[in-house]
């Protein structure tokens, strides 16, 4: 540009600025990431070769941190800071003490205040990269982020957004008709974002494995108990059958002595019943006789006796072959007919 065109240009910058501060951008807030660099630049004001100095101050303190002169040697203030030509400023390796608003100031060839402009720098953490992970059982999906300040989480579930979190950690549980196939996580800070894909795969064969591994545990479970069931049966019957056992020899055993008791008692009643059988029958000399009747012989009267006599009962006749033996009849042998005429 030749001499009569940078008058031109000069001339028209300065009737064309306003006055003093008239491109102060107060609450200009910039976002930095810790413990990394950051540019400060002047946007919005067109540079041109009017402007002679820049100048960079920590508007609190107003500590000047560096500056830059045309055909001067560059000002900064250590090596955190680095100005370059157009008027940026570079901080470098951010830390917590980086935070606060710092004021830039622009001067032309004539040494005239042509802009100030002040930018509140604020640090955050880094986000990581968000870590997507599922439940195919509990049908739950989770997004997660292990470092980053007033971080936003979007969750997104087969292209569809389904839920948003300021914290650090977000989870959605999708419906039972669902098939779950793709999700992408967004997690969002003030100074950078960060995405993260993952493909969902609960495939039919998982969810029946698990189904199948949950029935046979309690199938295993309903056949212990059968089992624990059927024993406790079998070992009442076993003691409910020993105790009849037992009642049984116990009723034997008294009926047997019962009856030994009763045997020496039974015998000589049965014989007070029948004395016909037991005694002997009186001489024929002692007994009246009735006229014109003859009696049969002792031989006949003692069969016909025995045969009208009913069989003993079976305890009287097991009580006989135990007991002692009975006294058999005497049978009487026929008179001579030669004593009969003479008695």
């Amino acid at each position: 540009m030749n001499l009569p065109c940078k008058i031109v240009a000069s001339f028209l910058l300065i009737c064309n600025i306003p006055a003093k501060g008239a491109f102060l951008a107060e609450g200009n807030i910039t976002w930095g990431i810790l413990d990394h660099d950051i540019n400060l630049t002047i946007s919005d004001f067109p540079m041109n070769d009017s402007i002679d100095d820049i100048r960079w101050y920590i508007a609190q303190t107003k500590t000047k941190i560096g500056q830059f002169r045309k055909g001067k040697d560059i000002y900064q203030l250590n090596e955190t800071y680095h100005i370059f030509s157009d008027g940026t400023l570079q901080i470098k390796n951010l830390t917590r003490n980086s935070n606060g608003i710092y004021q830039v100031v622009l001067f032309d060839i004539h040494g005239k205040n042509v802009l100030e402009r002040t930018i509140d720098l604020r640090i955050r953490d880094m986000v990581s990269k968000p870590v997507i992970s599922w439940n195919c059982i509990n049908r739950t999906l989770t997004c997660e982020v292990m470092n980053g300040s007033d971080t936003e989480l979007k969750l997104y579930l087969n292209k569809k957004h389904v839920n948003t979190s300021h914290q650090n950690i977000i989870t959605h549980e999708w419906p039972n008709y669902l098939n779950p196939s793709f999700s992408y996580c967004v997690a969002k800070t003030k100074v950078l974002e960060e995405t993260s894909v993952a493909n969902i795969s609960c495939t039919e064969n998982g969810l029946n494995t698990s189904l199948i591994i949950s029935i046979t545990g309690g199938g295993i479970i309903l056949i212990i108990f059968v089992a624990l069931l059927i024993f406790c049966i079998s070992n009442k019957r076993k003691q409910s059958t020993r105790r009849n056992d037992e009642e049984l020899e116990i009723r034997a055993h008294r009926v047997t002595t019962e009856e030994r008791v009763r045997k020496p008692h039974q015998i000589p009643g049965s014989t007070s019943q029948k004395p016909a059988v037991s005694q002997p029958p009186p001489p024929p000399s002692h007994r009246s006789q009735a006229r014109g009747h003859r009696p049969p012989p002792p031989g006949h009267r003692v069969q016909h006796q025995q045969q009208k006599r009913p069989p003993p009962p079976s305890g009287t006749q097991v009580h006989q072959q135990k007991g002692p033996p009975l006294p058999r009849p005497r049978v009487q042998q026929k008179p001579l007919p030669g004593a009969a005429e003479n008695s």
